[in-house]
């Protein structure tokens, strides 16, 4: 394996998610980062991947980073909790075995020191897909950070879904989101972390929910914030004039893929190119 320092700093920064909710995170990045270069893979044909088990997250998590670096990217953001949660520790040594060693960084970690530093009685709740709850990656990364700090989870297995469809804001979601929120209420928690990219979308209703004293923490900025720490401490930073370029890739359906990714990420999407996760190998 080469040094490092040796990949080209003009490469693109790759990011995935199973679907359109990682555009959160992308979002994050493009307003942090906007010198640089970004390409976006949505598994969307695969989506969700929050009731899936650890075993084929980790699978299609391996696949979608193969597919990314046979794009030559210079890192590797996970954005999505429950691949993070699943699968990080395998992608990343998938990643520093390639030629050039790509680093990778995922959302959970960023997001639970953000809450640890947010509470102020030392009760977070999580709102989480099955998968990521039952991991308890959240709850590692949390006890790493302060062991006395109370961690209350809540699996969130449909909300997910009714966002990336373009769900219709009516009585039937706010009630789901509030029978959600109500163990948190219960447990008299000060900080919830948004445990999955997607409900950033909702955060409103979320906060109406929860109350106004309730802070919530979404993972995309954190996670930008570490992106350019690890861009900085590599040398890998772009150096170049003007905003940088950004691209995407879907699994599924390209047309349906812009249709909500364009409310997710809040900007045009331009071209969008449908590829199979599975049927290209890395060989960075």
């Amino acid at each position: 394996m080469g040094g490092v320092t040796s990949v080209p700093r003009e490469r693109p920064i790759g990011v995935f998610d199973s679907g359109v909710g990682g555009l959160t995170v992308l979002h994050e990045l493009l307003v942090a980062l906007p010198h640089e270069d970004f390409v976006y893979l949505g598994d969307t044909a695969r989506f969700p991947y929050g009731g899936r088990g650890a075993d084929e997250l980790e699978r299609f998590s391996l696949e979608v980073a193969d597919v990314l670096v046979k794009r030559r990217v210079k890192l590797l953001v996970v954005a999505c909790n429950s691949a993070t949660a699943a699968a990080l520790p395998a992608l990343q040594r998938r990643m520093m075995e390639t030629t050039l060693g790509i680093e990778v960084l995922g959302v959970v970690k960023p997001g639970a020191v953000q809450a640890v530093g947010v509470t102020r009685n030392g009760r977070i709740g999580l709102l989480a897909t099955p998968a990521t709850v039952r991991s308890g990656a959240y709850q590692r990364a949390i006890e790493d950070v302060d062991p006395h700090v109370t961690l209350l989870s809540v699996e969130c297995p449909d909300l997910a879904g009714m966002i990336e469809d373009g769900f219709p804001v009516d009585e039937r979601v706010v009630a789901m989101v509030r029978e959600y929120c109500g163990p948190l209420r219960e447990g008299r928690v000060d900080t919830v972390i948004l445990g999955c990219t997607h409900y950033p979308l909702v955060r409103p209703m979320l906060q109406r929910s929860l109350g106004p004293d309730v802070s919530m923490v979404t993972s995309g900025a954190a996670a930008a914030r570490q992106v350019e720490h690890a861009l900085a401490s590599r040398d890998l930073d772009a150096r170049r004039e003007g905003e940088g370029d950004y691209r995407f890739l879907c699994t599924g359906d390209a047309e349906a893929f812009r249709t909500v990714g364009t409310r997710f990420l809040q900007m045009p999407l331009g071209d969008i190119e449908r590829v199979a996760a599975g049927t290209e190998r890395a060989a960075a």
